[in-house]
């Protein structure tokens, strides 16, 4: 993945006043996942406990030699049933990984040559020594409920083999990791596992078919969207391979060239990334290329596939920004060159997002392109005060304004007489540099100056805030919002009355707690 910044004359983000985007390409992670094959490698276990059992259980399902060391009198009955049914199973040729019971105490000389060593250990002393000689004997060790004596951990699982996802909260919270795994079972169905294998048998074939990169790229997403909408039948591997054999075909119609890519254009929404709609989720993490917006949150570009070379192509109002020609341009290019390109998109990109000029230009060029709606910010705004921008009691409309023109002041071409309809919501976007001119307006145009008024920055993030008053005091709310950051105001009869006073919110009150940012 890579991400650039494109601004006028090279300029950073951070000189131009734009906020700054850390270059890390990983967030921190408190342990590294790892899948680690253990087919015919010697495993140690010490403990005859059920804890021990399952742990045993897990390591032989993933082809290991398993090497059980408890004296009989302290095998579990579950433990020993098991290594029973195992038996008997490896007999009929239905069992997978083997085990090996040594009916005495584990010793130092068991470590040399392992691939892990687990233990169940009561006693701290003995958890301590079994860690140690796994340590001297370069094994990697786990002892069961002792986190300080673990060089790793087991996950919560999620077995679709060979699919399997894996869960760990860094031992802070068990419950929380197997509440994770049951949603994910939810959502992965069985069928998954038939997919997967198919996915290993077609591998060779596809690669002997179609050319690294956007090529077989396009072909293993389509197979992503039957896996999930299907099932596998006896005709889905041949089916696959003829989708490649067109797929080859197209690109030797075109003389080897990299083929006509296509641009999608995804509303990222106000910034929390829980608001993504899954379909903007799936073209985040199939694209080669995105164009995003100063506005979109750092949470959002997260869920981007990891290869996707990022571009900045902020454009803010009063600020060093990107050309509309510019972007337009990029499109045009990266999409002639095959990619799959994502203009990523604050809001929704057919609300104040210059949608309409991007697509022409690029239906000019024949590029094919698409449209994935995203959550305007007005919505997100009735939504976290708990309105209804319309209501059949006070509003029958609502309207979405701009509140600036070209020319960065108050437009001239909008029916503020309309406007002024106190049986209206009216949003205003971009609108904090014109506030008091708005709040003006409106009055002249017969509004009250009691009219309840809402003015709102970074809407849905951990930096929003709100401020309640009234038109004729909108001058004081801008002020106290201030306009840096993104700004929506909201008038009319639906929103809360009340005296002028701001606030500063957490986005959700259970996972982003944190007691400074609460009404202050």
């Amino acid at each position: 993945m890579e991400r650039v910044s494109l601004l006028p004359n090279n300029a950073t983000a951070s000189r131009e006043g734009l906020p700054s985007r850390s270059t890390a390409r990983v967030e921190a992670l408190a342990k590294l996942p790892v899948f680690w094959g253990l087919e015919g490698k010697r495993v140690v276990l010490a403990g005859g406990t059920e804890g021990a059992c399952w742990k045993a259980e897990l390591l032989a399902a993933c082809g290991a030699e398993v090497h059980v060391y408890a004296p009989d009198d302290t095998l579990c009955d579950v433990f020993a049933d098991m290594l029973l049914r195992h038996a008997e199973d490896s007999a009929a040729g239905r069992a997978r990984g083997t085990f090996v019971h040594h009916p005495q105490a584990w010793t130092a000389g068991i470590m040399p040559g392992a691939a892990l060593a687990i233990a169940d250990c009561e006693e701290e002393d003995e958890a301590r020594a079994f860690y140690e000689a796994a340590v001297a004997a370069g094994v990697p060790v786990n002892v069961i409920d002792k986190p300080a004596f673990c060089q790793f951990q087991f996950g919560s699982i999620v077995n679709r083999s060979p699919v399997v996802v894996a869960i760990s909260t860094d031992g802070a919270a068990p419950i929380l990791a197997q509440a994770i795994r049951r949603r994910i079972e939810t959502l992965l169905p069985q069928s998954i596992k038939g997919w997967s294998m198919l996915a290993q048998s077609l591998r060779d074939a596809v690669s002997a078919r179609l050319h690294p990169g956007p090529e077989r790229r396009a072909f293993w997403e389509r197979f992503v969207d039957r896996a999930f909408t299907s099932v596998p039948t006896a005709e889905s591997a041949a089916d696959l391979v003829a989708e490649a054999d067109r797929l080859a075909a197209r690109r030797r119609e075109t003389r080897g060239g990299p083929g006509l890519g296509k641009v999608t254009l995804v509303g990222a929404g106000p910034g929390d990334a829980e608001l993504l709609t899954l379909k903007a989720v799936r073209a985040l993490q199939a694209a080669d290329v995105i164009l995003f917006d100063d506005l979109v949150s750092g949470d959002v570009l997260e869920l981007a596939r990891r290869e996707a070379k990022r571009m900045l192509v902020g454009k803010r109002g009063g600020r060093t920004s990107c050309k509309q020609e510019d972007i337009n341009a990029m499109m045009v290019t990266f999409a002639k060159a095959g990619k799959t390109v994502v203009r990523l998109k604050s809001g929704d990109p057919m609300v104040f997002g210059r949608a309409g000029e991007e697509i022409a230009c690029l239906e000019a060029h024949g590029i094919p392109v698409d449209v994935v709606p995203g959550i305007t910010a007005a919505s997100a705004l009735a939504s976290r005060l708990g309105v209804s921008l319309t209501h059949r009691d006070h509003t029958h409309a609502v309207r979405f304004i701009t509140g600036h023109s070209r020319k960065g002041c108050l437009p001239t071409d909008v029916d503020w007489r309309a406007c002024a309809d106190p049986r209206t919501t009216t949003v205003f976007y971009m609108g904090g540099r014109t506030a008091p001119a708005i709040a003006e307006r409106l009055m002249a145009e017969g509004m009250s100056g009691a009219m309840p008024v809402v003015i709102a920055s970074n809407i849905s993030r951990a930096e929003e805030r709100r401020w309640h008053g009234t038109v004729s005091t909108m001058h004081i709310g801008i002020s106290e919002i201030g306009y840096d950051n993104p700004v929506l105001i909201g008038v009319g009869s639906v929103f809360p009355r009340g005296s002028a006073e701001s606030d500063m919110v957490a986005p959700n009150d259970i996972t982003d707690f944190q007691p400074q940012r609460i009404a202050i």
